[in-house]
């Protein structure tokens, strides 16, 4: 009989350790990232929908902007859209879009039934640029700001309270430049 209590004891305990561990962790949808607080990787990129043309990160220097990862494969990206749209018409910071790993077709026909809530959208068809930011799954969401930091990495679907708290909070007191 104690055979078989010593091995219970020990799963009991391992498992109120973990519980407690899960329980006490900070939120799970921040996420530190080796670029906080560095400048936004260097990125020139095809626009989306506009054959010829391209996006740059220095195309946002002087000013704060949000960049979205996302992809038409992605659950979380589509549970995040309404959100997304809301934000757009708050007008408050640029958002761009990533459009990670995906063919441009289907992000194209995404954005015209759900509506585009991007001023607009890179495509990152190799994910390097992806890569770059640190970013391992979509959704993912940066804010960069003025002086082309990075100052905040949100993983997840956004919503409007982790937008107002974690986003807005982040915008110089005099808005933007």
């Amino acid at each position: 009989m104690i055979r078989f209590l010593i091995p219970a004891a020990i799963f009991l305990a391992l498992a109120g350790v973990l519980y407690v561990g899960v329980v006490h962790s900070p939120n799970k949808s921040t996420m530190q990232s080796a670029l906080l607080g560095k400048p936004v990787p260097k990125f020139n990129l095809p626009v989306l929908g506009k054959p010829g043309m391209t996006l740059s990160n220095a195309q946002y220097a002087g000013r704060p902007w949000v960049l979205n990862v996302w992809g038409t494969w992605c659950a979380a990206c589509r549970e995040e859209h309404e959100a997304l749209l809301e934000i757009a018409r708050q007008n408050a910071l640029p958002l761009v879009g990533l459009s990670w790993k995906d063919d441009d077709d289907a992000a194209v026909d995404w954005l015209t039934q759900l509506g585009n809530p991007y001023s607009v959208v890179a495509v990152d068809h190799d994910g390097r640029t992806a890569i770059d930011f640190g970013v391992y799954g979509a959704p993912e969401t940066f804010f960069i700001d003025a002086s082309g930091r990075v100052q905040y990495r949100h993983v997840g679907a956004m919503t409007p309270e982790v937008w107002e708290r974690e986003f807005l909070s982040r915008v110089p007191r005099g808005g933007l430049p």
